[in-house]
């Protein structure tokens, strides 16, 4: 099940120490304390004012094996944010654990994840909060904290935070095709292997990128994005110089990675839209996605032709989910091409289907523009 607050008056349930909310964000209004970090792949140190939010406790309803949070903050003149979660398991309340360090640009502090947080109730697995067995959550709490540098009048703002907390059953027997039949969303297509050898310090260059250049994709077809300038570092010479953009700034310096999942979100956050990670439970679920109009970000992996029309291997891959053939079979724009004009392809469905849960749960990135409809959620909320 996952939970989001995105308004004032979501973010009212939550507690305020030092923050407040308006205009639909939670904003540092008056430090509760100062900290100091160093940051350990900078090498730079620097004290901070610190404020906090607090989600109220949301309970499952069941014993959640997984959680991940997602945020959409803006960062300004050296500010940062931290998200932590903790929980409630059948042998008492959890310590808080770090999801995550995040900043839009990666000047002031490394964006990271935070490694060794593995004690008696589970440990994190990048930006997945993973429970040992017997303790699995059955209700869950978000921290929220702002920084800034001491002395520093700006103000780092968040729009959206939650967390989907999940039981992972394997995939069960394929579904059949109910919506959004003959239905192609118009999403740019971006390769990833295009990039091949560029900016090795971002995860050895663009033949890792599949994430950002994924999200990247679905930012562009909401007409948005970096700008001309925000990119003007790129190499002249390389096409499609956002998606080197997009993975500098996505860029998990403990993962020493791209494919950190709310990183992405968070990156497509900066540009007006609102960006979460999730997981569904069938394609049915994702027909609904694309019969509104809202391209996704799917993560999977497979052996080479275990989906017909993909005859690559790979250990963990993102790709964007654009629509549906009129016999149901997933249209994808596959990062994993040689050139963008190769990324448009046609797989088959119920092999894509149980690689998709099998391998990730059913995550998926979801980022459309701030109140966009989406379609009505389950009973039992993911999105």
């Amino acid at each position: 099940m996952y939970k989001g607050w995105t308004t004032d008056a979501d973010f009212a349930a939550g507690t305020f120490a030092g923050t407040a909310s308006s205009a639909g964000a939670i904003q540092l209004v008056g430090p509760i304390g100062q900290v100091t970090y160093t940051d350990p792949f900078l090498g730079t140190t620097g004290v901070y004012d610190y404020a906090t939010w607090t989600s109220p406790m949301v309970a499952t309803g069941f014993a959640a094996h997984e959680g991940i949070a997602s945020w959409n903050a803006t960062t300004p003149g050296g500010t940062w944010v931290q998200v932590e979660m903790r929980g409630v398991t059948a042998l008492g309340t959890t310590g808080w654990k770090v999801m995550g360090r995040w900043a839009a640009d990666d000047t002031t502090i490394a964006r990271t994840s935070v490694p060794a947080q593995t004690d008696a109730d589970g440990s994190i697995a990048i930006d997945t909060w993973v429970a040992t067995a017997g303790r699995e959550l059955t209700s869950w709490q978000l921290r929220l904290t702002v920084y800034r540098p001491v002395g520093s009048g700006a103000t780092p703002t968040v729009a959206a935070i939650g967390a989907i907390a999940s039981d992972v059953p394997p995939a069960g027997a394929p579904t059949t095709p109910q919506s959004a039949l003959g239905v192609t969303l118009d999403v740019p297509q971006y390769s990833q292997e295009i990039h091949s050898g560029q900016y090795p310090q971002w995860n050895g260059g663009g033949e890792a990128w599949c994430s950002p250049t994924s999200t990247s994709m679905v930012v562009a077809y909401w007409h948005s994005g970096p700008s001309p300038a925000d990119y003007a570092w790129v190499d002249p010479t390389f096409a499609d110089p956002w998606v080197d953009y997009a993975a500098r700034n996505t860029y998990d310096s403990n993962y020493a990675g791209t494919g950190n999942w709310p990183f992405n979100t968070a990156y497509a956050g900066r540009f007006g839209l609102n960006g979460f990670v999730t997981r569904l439970r069938s394609l049915n679920e994702a027909e609904q996605f694309i019969a509104a109009g809202v391209p996704l970000v799917f993560s999977l992996s497979f052996k080479k032709n275990q989906i017909p029309g993909l005859g690559y291997s790979t250990a963990g891959h993102l790709l964007v989910l654009v629509g549906f053939s009129a016999t149901g079979q997933p249209i994808l724009n596959d990062p994993a091409s040689p050139s963008d004009a190769a990324v448009r392809k046609t797989v088959g469905r119920a092999e894509f289907e149980a690689a998709w849960l099998n391998a990730s749960g059913g995550v998926v990135y979801v980022i459309a523009p701030q109140g966009y409809p989406l379609p009505p959620s389950p009973a039992q909320a993911n999105w």
